[in-house]
């Protein structure tokens, strides 16, 4: 039952969590609508994959030092993925709005082309998702909501 005592995997496991969590009444603010579908969606304010990758390597760093090996490699992991989440991610996500863009068009000509009168019920089509990576500004406040959530919980915990 060693896990249970792994402040640094929970510290990131809370930081993901809440991260999810918060982006529903950050959405609700502008919006006024309830979306439950952002606490298991990519993407938003603030991003979760940066706050759990800072979470893990502040608590790694409170519990073995600045100096230590581990440190070194969640620092470098996390330098990897949250530049992964506003690059490549981001990115992947303009290319879906392209495609989706250009099913859209697509099923347009086709339907102005037949002469055939439409059906009552179109089938739905699955769109790709869009939002899949981060602006800069949602990476920070993600690391840093990591970096606070770790130092808050540390000094509850410990």
């Amino acid at each position: 039952m060693e896990i249970f005592h792994n402040f640094p995997l929970w510290a990131a496991l809370f930081a993901i969590f809440f991260a999810q969590f918060i982006k529903i009444p950050l959405a609700f603010l502008p919006t006024r609508k309830l979306d439950w579908t952002l606490f298991t969606s990519t993407g938003g304010m603030p991003s979760s994959h940066s706050a759990a990758v800072t979470a893990l390597s502040t608590a790694v760093a409170i519990e073995h030092g600045m100096d230590s090996t581990i440190f070194a490699v969640a620092a470098i992991f996390g330098i990897i993925v949250m530049f992964d989440a506003t690059g490549v991610r981001r990115h992947a996500g303009y290319h879906a709005t392209v495609l989706n863009q250009l099913v859209t068009d697509f099923n347009k000509l086709v339907s102005e082309v037949k002469s055939w009168p439409k059906k009552e019920e179109i089938e739905k089509r699955k769109e790709l998702k869009e939002l899949l990576g981060h602006q800069p500004i949602e990476v920070f406040f993600g690391g840093l909501l990591g970096i606070i959530l770790t130092l808050i919980l540390h000094a509850l915990i410990h």
